[in-house]
């Protein structure tokens, strides 16, 4: 037995990032429009609905306003309103990479990768470098020409959420995590997209091992060149984090480094990941309810995080109000899966993951 197998025990640190994944993707995912549902609306709206701190799914919407503004999906992901999860991209490539590594192994190749996209996903249940990536798979290209033909996405942050089935099977082992997720990222990303992959696979996998949150962020970073953008924009939030700077003038301060990037970019988005982390500091609730509250792509940047706090904390630490709701069932696009339990999906992490630990 190796120290990752230990208490709180591995089946409960990958059934915990699969539980925070879901529950941290549904969380964001009402107001996942990142021009729209500022960080200033979305406090707004939480203290019209007496929700700070936000300790739960976001409330319904009290205006019309609101209503129309957040994401037709929110009927299902508000409180009261969930029954297991809805069907988003966040959860679909962690699916289809559990089924791209039990199908070909670790040593699958980004071609392999392709091929699964086009037997396994709808079309149009991609959006960005996914499609542009699909496109061109459809029209014969290979890799890396899928990454960088008519693809003006390729540093957005789809790879990065594609990332976490390589940090579940690659428990305290960031460097492999990071391998797998560049195999996978290049399909259909560049540079800090293709970096956001690498970092977000060895965080999840350093969370398995790492004492604090801080450890873990400091982990990942060591896969990534000390030179790129991301890498130079984790180092800052770190940096204003320790100077004790509050959470709020720590975004704020990010947004001005990173403004014209958009809210779809890795980079902007792993600020505000970082950030949620840092201040949520091991807390599941409070680390989920940060991160959402930050902006930008806030189902993706949730489940990353929820992701991350899962695996930290085991999934017998995830408060109820966050998982019984879910119902152990995941709504999916992906062919042949649609309807599986949590559970079953996390037992089938747990095979692969014990083979390399």
């Amino acid at each position: 037995m190796t120290a990752v197998d230990t208490e709180p025990g591995l089946a409960d640190r990958v059934l915990g990032g699969w539980l925070g994944r879901i529950a941290g993707n549904m969380l964001g995912k009402p107001v996942e429009q990142g021009e729209v549902w500022t960080r200033e609306r979305i406090h707004r709206y939480l203290r019209r609905a007496t929700a700070l701190p936000l300790d739960d799914y976001l409330p319904e919407p009290l205006t019309e306003s609101d209503r129309r503004d957040l994401r037709p999906e929110w009927r299902y992901c508000v409180r009261g309103r969930v029954h297991g999860s809805c069907r988003d991209d966040d959860i679909d490539y962690a699916i289809l990479g559990l089924h791209l590594l039990e199908t070909h192994g670790f040593g699958f190749s980004t071609e392999q990768v392709g091929d699964l996209w086009l037997l396994r996903l709808p079309y149009l249940q991609t959006f960005t470098a996914e499609r542009a990536a699909y496109r061109n798979l459809a029209n014969g290209r290979r890799p890396p020409l899928t990454a960088t033909y008519d693809n003006p996405y390729q540093e957005w942050i789809g790879a990065l959420i594609r990332a976490d089935i390589h940090g579940w099977t690659s428990p305290g082992a960031p460097r492999r995590a990071a391998s797998l997720a560049r195999r996978d990222a290049v399909l259909s990303h560049t540079g800090n997209g293709v970096y956001g992959a690498m970092w977000a696979a060895a965080l999840v996998s350093a969370a398995f091992t790492a004492r604090t949150v801080r450890r873990a962020v400091d982990e990942a970073l060591t896969v990534i060149p000390a030179g790129c953008r991301l890498a130079r924009t984790v180092r800052r939030v770190c940096a204003l984090h320790d100077t004790g700077l509050a959470w709020e003038d720590t975004l704020s301060a990010l947004e001005v480094e990173t403004a014209g990037l958009g809210w779809i970019h890795t980079v902007p988005n792993a600020a505000v990941l970082t950030a949620g982390l840092l201040f949520g500091d091991g807390d599941f609730t409070r680390t989920i309810a940060l991160t959402v509250r930050g902006g930008l792509d806030t189902d993706s940047n949730g489940a990353t995080a929820g992701s991350v706090a899962g695996v930290l904390c085991g999934a017998s630490a995830v408060p109820e109000q966050w998982k019984d709701p879910l119902e152990d069932t995941v709504r999916t696009a992906v062919f042949g899966f649609d309807g599986v339990r949590i559970s079953e999906l996390a037992e089938r992490t747990l095979r692969l993951a014990r083979t390399a630990v």
